[in-house]
């Protein structure tokens, strides 16, 4: 019943971990991703369509991202969803393809994403206590229905919090290395 509970935890706050990292593969570093901008959504048809699917992205230079829409009367749109976005970048549109040039980041505009990154990071930290939590009272309700004992309870507890200690672990790791790459110049 434990080990269940455990498991399930520990995919919980995995699944937290990989969307805090989707998350801050969408920060702009100042090189050329194609993450920056594969989620950027774009009104196509009257629904909104992630930009992955509906053109190919690609990094053919460090500073340069390449976005060819599979159906060229789309261009306009991509082009209007890139201008609304808060990516702060200008499209350059040849009636084929849209070029994004990356500029490099300023000093303050870096500090400025750290303190992004700071609280996307602290934001996944508290959906990991939350999960752990939920988890510490269903271990409560398993004890009250008579279904582990006391030791069961406090030993579940301690497994508990030793997980939720390893995932807070990886998500400051996390953050830091998003943070160095920001601050390289």
């Amino acid at each position: 019943m434990i080990t269940d509970l455990l498991d399930d935890l520990r995919e919980r706050m995995t699944k937290s971990v990989e969307v805090l990292q989707e998350d801050l593969m969408s920060i702009r570093t100042g090189r050329a991703s194609p993450a920056l901008v594969e989620k950027l959504p774009v009104e196509y048809y009257g629904s909104m369509t992630p930009l992955n699917q509906m053109a190919g992205i690609a990094a053919p230079e460090p500073r340069l991202l390449v976005i060819r829409p599979w159906d060229p009367a789309a261009l306009g749109d991509i082009e209007r969803a890139i201008l609304k976005s808060d990516l702060g970048l200008t499209p350059m549109n040849d009636g084929k393809l849209i070029r994004l040039n990356i500029p490099r980041l300023t000093e303050e505009r870096r500090r400025e994403l750290v303190k992004v990154v700071s609280r996307r990071v602290e934001e996944g930290r508290v959906a990991v206590r939350n999960l752990r939590r939920s988890a510490l009272k269903d271990l409560e309700d398993f004890e009250k229905e008579k279904l582990i004992s006391e030791d069961e309870f406090f030993r579940g507890k301690e497994q508990v919090q030793e997980l939720t200690d390893e995932f807070i672990v990886k998500i400051d790791e996390i953050g830091h290395r998003k943070e160095e790459e920001l601050m390289e110049i």
